[in-house]
This record gives structure tokens, C-alpha cells and sequence, in this order.
């Protein structure tokens, strides 16, 4: 543990998130800072940039805005490789015993999620008004639903919106709103998968709620608490000064005054770029809350969810609580370490509660729950999720024997990335400057580059040129890595149901992995069997 905390100690004056750096590597375990901070040193750390920059050295490298998503650096002390899954041998569990039909393709790994039927354990969002999310919007959107997953439109889109209209304080049309909903339904099978509309008391007070419900047959509607990432209001850049008036004038806070003629003459001479636009924090209430369920309801919002952060210990009970009394669909705890558009970075590094930490939390509350015979919605985790052996942990952990609680797990970071190579690489094929080590290896057009392009050319025919490569790219993530990934572990496990994976089928790595989480060492699980068949 020694040499993790010295290694975290390093970030603290030099970070990649915000482009800083320190001139030598032997820096102070304390400070961060160099053991011998000099004056004729040209290199950017963190204390040079805030003595430049204030409050921009807070965020991810602000020119990058819009192309880029940020995560946490700091190493949390637990995370999903404390975990291995154990492999089984001597059975074939949810299929026929049959070597002939107990094959890895034939792994189920569709689970349901608030009522709503998906084929793989996945949830892709929240991709709110950040420029990130609205320039990538179609791949997201239609890679999501070629995989049969849920989608969730974040917070302010509608806000945002410059083409929004709004009367008496209330929306009654937004052309990026119904823009993203039309692209995910675009290629939906009408079974599989869903998207959703996220409203933070910012959308609440504009009414996206009842505008999604009324005029765009939205049937999922998400109330959001807050995020891992950040434990306040939404943030995004702003780099157009009548866009930050406009915004100031819906009601938003903007940084620093749009309006001052100060700050805009500052702005027009490029002392600064961009405005920071920022939402409120919510302060809920169990009996609001419970009302309000029940008025999303009687709006007719055909399934409710929640997202929330990785608040304290006693917020995660009260949330469950209240989830519990509402009867909310399903509720994603979103633990530190993801990522988003736009987060300070000391708040991704150093608060709230890691994933790991979180879910186990998040157990506690749902056994307890039912253990007094009270509702228990379906959970979502979050938090740093990339690949299939992450998805199986989460879902394995918190089965304690009559099915998981977690019933899958919400992906931000990861499918943006996925659509924003796509988009990248396919640029550099239609301008013929693909690396040549990837054009060597994998072909110089997106037609031999994309593996699954084969398959969903037969599956829709004439259609396929509807359909952009980044969603090409975000279908393969999800459902030819991911999905194949995932069906190889349960079947290496002997479960051909996703359901059928529990507590029993993974070993701590760690002393705090097993302290944390109850899951025994790996030379102390099953340790009595020896003795037991042998014996």
C-alpha cells in the first residue's frame, strides 16, 4: 500500500487531465512538487497553471472540450482486478449437460433492467448537453440500438438547445431533443433496449419531462441526483458569447458574467475562451420524491429511474429508502473513478466513494431491504467500466443466491471513445494517412477495418448505408467484444445464464478486496472441499 500512495502522491502537481507536468519525476511524497523548485523552469505544473489560469487549471485541458472525456487518475486501493472468477468443470448450468450443446455461443447474456428486456448487460450514458456527447450523438444512438442496449439522453439538452422553444418558463419544442430520440428509434427493434431522458432540477423546471412524455412518446424517464464524477451541478464550456447570454437568461449560472462588459471585452481580446455554464444542485426530499414518482407516473412515463453518485454511506441508505418507498424502476450508483464531458479534476481524483466500495455499500441496503420484505429496485453500478470481466464481478457480486441484485452496469467513457476513433479513423481513410502498421494489419477502408460490417450488411440489407460506421464501431464493442467476452467467462464458469452467476463464483486477490466485499481469499474458498471429497 506504501507504493501506491507515493505513486498517487506524484498527480498531485503534474497531471495529464489538465496538461501539467513537473521537471523532474523524484517529486515530493507530500507536495508533489519538485525536491528542487527553480525559477528558470519552463515546465507547465499545476501550480504554474493556477497561478496563469485559476479556475481553468480545476478542469480537464479546456481546448479539448468537446473532443475528450475525463476520468479519475488517482489509484482508489480497490478496484476489479482484487477479483478472479472462479472456473468450474464438473457441470453445465441453465443448458443441457451435452458437449455437443454446451457450447459458448450459446451463453444467454440478456437480462431485463427495470422491466425493460436488453440483450446484453448494458446501459450506455448519460450523454447529456456536453458538445462531446451531441457531436457523437448518432453512432452512440444507433450503435446502442443495433445492440439491443438502453441509451440515456442526459441532463440540459434541452436547455442547451438554441432552437428550443420556450413558453412561460416551460419547453414545448426542442429540435436536438427529438433529434436524439428519432436517431436511437431509427434502427430500434421496438423489444430490445430503450432510451431514456434524463432531467435535473434544471429540466424539471422547463418541463423536459412532460415534453419527452407528450410530444416524443419518451417511456423511460430518469431523475438525476448527481454523479460519480462530481458531487455537483452539471458543467459545460461555452465558447460563443451570445450562446452564454442566451443560457444566462434560461436561468443558468454562467461564469463569469456573460452580460459584464468587462468580461466581454476580456472574452473579444482572448484573455479567455470559453464561459462555464453550470446547473444547480438538487437537495431532494423522500416525500417530494415519492410524489414525484408518482406525478411522473399519472404523466404517463411508463418506466422511472434514478441516477445518483457515490455519495456517503448514510445518503446511499436514504436513496435506497426512498427508491424503495417510490417504487422506482431501477436506481445507477455511480462510483469515483468514471468520467464525464467536463468534471473538476480534484473532485474525480479525491471524493467519493470508488465503485467497489460503492457496490458493496449498495448490497448492504438491498439485503436489508428485503430482508424486511420491502420493494427493491434494480440495480445499475457505474463507475470505470470497459470490459466484460468488470460486468461479470459486479453482476456475480451481488447474487447471494436468489438472483442479482445489480442487473447491469452503465458504460459513459468507453462507447464515446469506441464512436470517437471510429470517427477518426474513418477520416483518415477517406484522406488516405492511416497509420500503415493499422492499414497493413487491418485493411485501409472502414468495409475490411470493421469486422462486424459482414454481418450487419446481411442483417439489414440496403439499410447498412444508413447506418454510420461509428455505430458500426460501438455495435462491435458492445456485442462482438463485450458480448462474446462475456459469454466465454460464463461458460469457463459453467453458467449459460447471466442470472445464474453468484458471490460463490469469485475469490478476493486482496485482504481489503475481502474486507470490503465478504468475498473470501482465493486460499479460502471452498476450503473444506478437499478435505470433503477426499476426505
Amino acid at each position: 500500500m506504501s507504493e501506491r500512495v507515493h505513486r498517487n502522491s506524484s498527480y498531485l502537481n503534474g497531471k495529464s487531465t489538465t496538461g501539467t507536468t513537473t521537471r523532474v519525476k523524484d517529486t515530493s511524497p507530500t507536495s508533489g512538487m519538485c525536491p528542487i523548485c527553480i525559477r528558470d523552469c519552463p515546465i507547465m505544473c499545476e501550480i504554474s497553471l493556477s497561478g496563469f489560469r485559476g479556475r481553468e487549471a480545476l478542469y480537464p485541458e479546456p481546448v479539448q472540450f468537446g473532443y475528450s472525456t475525463a476520468g479519475a487518475l488517482k489509484d482508489f486501493g480497490l478496484d476489479w482486478s482484487h477479483f478472479n472468477i472462479q472456473a468450474g468443470l464438473f457441470e453445465a448450468l441453465g443448458i443441457e449437460e451435452n458437449s455437443d450443446v454446451a457450447l459458448f455461443p450459446n451463453v444467454s447474456t440478456e437480462t431485463r433492467v427495470g422491466g425493460i428486456p436488453i440483450k446484453v448487460p448494458i446501459l450506455a450514458g448519460a450523454f447529456g448537453s456536453t458538445d462531446v456527447a451531441r457531436l457523437n450523438w448518432e453512432g452512440l444512438a444507433i450503435g446502442t440500438a443495433l445492440s439491443g442496449a438502453i441509451i440515456i439522453v442526459g441532463e440540459n439538452v434541452c436547455g442547451m438547445d438554441p432552437e428550443a422553444q420556450i413558453t412561460n418558463g416551460k419547453v414545448t419544442y426542442s429540435k436536438e431533443l427529438k433529434r436524439r430520440v428519432d436517431l436511437f428509434r431509427k434502427f430500434w427493434d421496438g423489444k430490445y433496449g430503450e432510451i431514456a431522458v434524463q432531467t435535473n432540477v434544471e429540466d424539471q423546471r422547463l418541463g423536459v419531462d412532460v415534453y419527452a412524455i407528450s410530444k416524443l412518446e419518451v417511456n423511460v424517464i430518469e431523475r438525476k441526483w448527481g454523479q460519480g464524477a462530481k458531487a455537483i451541478g452539471g458543467e459545460v464550456r461555452v465558447r460563443d458569447l451570445d450562446r452564454a447570454i442566451m443560457l444566462k437568461k434560461r436561468g443558468y449560472v454562467v461564469i463569469p458574467d456573460p452580460e459584464d462588459p468587462t468580461v466581454q471585452q476580456a472574452f473579444k481580446e482572448g484573455v479567455f475562451k470559453s464561459f462555464e455554464r453550470h446547473s444547480r444542485v438538487g437537495i431532494p426530499k423522500e416525500k417530494n420524491m415519492v410524489e414525484d414518482i408518482e406525478w411522473l407516473r399519472k404523466q404517463g412515463a411508463k418506466h422511472v429511474t434514478l441516477k445518483t453518485g457515490a455519495y456517503r454511506p448514510s445518503a446511499v441508505a436514504y436513496t435506497m429508502k426512498i427508491a424503495s418507498e417510490a417504487k422506482i424502476d431501477a436506481v445507477y450508483f455511480d462510483g469515483a473513478g468514471g468520467g464525464t464531458g467536463m468534471s473538476p479534476v480534484p473532485m474525480m481524483d479525491e471524493m467519493s466513494i470508488p465503485t467497489v466500495y460503492l457496490e458493496a455499500i449498495v448490497l448492504k441496503c438491498a439485503q436489508l431491504l428485503k430482508k424486511k420484505g420491502r420493494y427493491v429496485p434494480d440495480i445499475i453500478m457505474a463507475g470505470g467500466f470497459i470490459n466484460e470481466t468488470q460486468i461479470f464481478k459486479a453482476i456475480a457480486m451481488s447474487n447471494f443466491g436468489d438472483g442479482p441484485f445489480v442487473k447491469a452496469v452503465l458504460m459513459g467513457r468507453s462507447p464515446l471513445t469506441a464512436v470517437m476513433k471510429a470517427n477518426y479513423f474513418k477520416q483518415l481513410s477517406e484522406e488516405g494517412k492511416l497509420p500503415k502498421a493499422f492499414a497493413d494489419r487491418f485493411g485501409n477502408t472502414p468495409e475490411k477495418f470493421f469486422i462486424a460490417a459482414p454481418e450487419l450488411k446481411e442483417k439489414y440489407g440496403n439499410r447498412f448505408k444508413e447506418i454510420p460506421w461509428e455505430a458500426v464501431a460501438l455495435y462491435t464493442y458492445l456485442t462482438d467484444r463485450i458480448g462474446v467476452g462475456l459469454k466465454q467467462l460464463l461458460a469457463g464458469n459453467r453458467k449459460w445464464k447471466l442470472e445464474l452467476i453468484n458471490r460463490n463464483d469469485l475469490m478476493s486477490l486482496s485482504e481489503i478486496a475481502a474486507q470490503v466485499t465478504g468475498i473470501p481469499l482465493a486460499h479460502e474458498t471452498e476450503k473444506d472441499a478437499v478435505e470433503r471429497i477426499l476426505g
